[in-house]
């Protein structure tokens, strides 16, 4: 199955940041803001000129993986993968504020590794949009900025939503996906980032989502899990015969405690809050 023509065409705006690009590389997730930039760059380039490269590493899940795999096919994008080994960093590791910064700076070190020369790439892009753009807690930017990588919809001043209604008019199947930060984002800054812990966080999510928990995070907290759903749910989590199977499937996932964060999901939550206190 491949993306049907384009209802709606390329934005000018947008085709814009593709000009003088020969053959076009996306770090790709699978995610709408990537997805969006890939059907871009092929509607623009053509598929045989546009490569998605998907980062593999723990901090991944299985689901996300299988997921980008999908929406590239529909697209009709080559998709490569290359494996990040951002856990071999210690900065990464120490999960400080920037720890973003080191994994987008492995990712793109890799993909100039390993896929740039193999598949005579000019130009490599990533998903920020124009809202990604303006927070404070987007440190993987610099990364990007430092790798002249190509920030096409945040260039084209394309927000959030106006990439949502791209995603919606070209039939993506991620179009209306919940965003999915890298697992890696649920353990507090300053405590390290270890594939047990991400194996523990990965656990628990994919049970809570067979649930029927589409949106949430799980936190990592030592022996407590942090649930985040949107408000809309929280007395569904509460209530039986939902609030048992939740406490079930985080204690396999090998947490001794569940808590649900009355708060609701947050976005950028663990690092907003280092930066407030700075």
């Amino acid at each position: 199955m491949t993306l049907a023509p384009p209802d709606t065409a390329v934005p000018a705006t947008l085709a814009r940041t593709f000009a003088g690009v020969d053959r076009l590389g996306v770090a790709f997730s699978g995610g709408v803001d990537s997805a969006v930039v890939l059907a871009a760059a092929v509607r623009t380039l053509g598929a045989a000129r546009v490569v998605a490269v998907l980062g593999v590493s723990p901090s991944l899940p299985a689901t996300e993986r299988a997921a980008a795999h999908r929406v590239a096919a529909v697209v009709g994008a080559a998709l490569v993968e290359v494996e990040t080994h951002e856990g071999d960093n210690a900065a990464y590791r120490a999960n400080g504020p920037d720890r973003c910064f080191h994994c987008k700076d492995e990712l793109f070190t890799r993909i100039g590794e390993d896929v740039v020369t193999a598949h005579g790439l000019d130009a490599v892009a990533y998903g920020e949009n124009a809202d990604d753009a303006r927070r404070p807690d987007r440190p993987g930017s610099r990364a990007a900025t430092e790798h002249r990588v190509l920030r096409p919809l945040a260039d084209a001043g394309l927000d959030k939503a106006a990439v949502r209604a791209l995603a919606r008019a070209w039939d993506l199947p991620c179009a209306d996906k919940p965003a999915a930060p890298c697992l890696a984002s649920r353990i507090p800054h300053h405590e390290e980032v270890t594939p047990e812990k991400l194996a523990q966080v990965e656990a628990a999510e994919a049970a809570l989502r067979d649930l029927g928990l589409a949106d949430l995070r799980v936190r990592h907290h030592g022996d407590i899990a942090r649930l985040e759903v949107p408000a809309a749910d929280l007395v569904r989590v509460v209530s039986a015969p939902l609030r048992a199977q939740v406490d079930a499937a985080v204690r396999r996932a090998g947490f001794r405690w569940a808590a649900l964060d009355l708060a609701g999901m947050q976005s950028g939550a663990f690092t907003l809050e280092v930066l407030n206190r700075a």
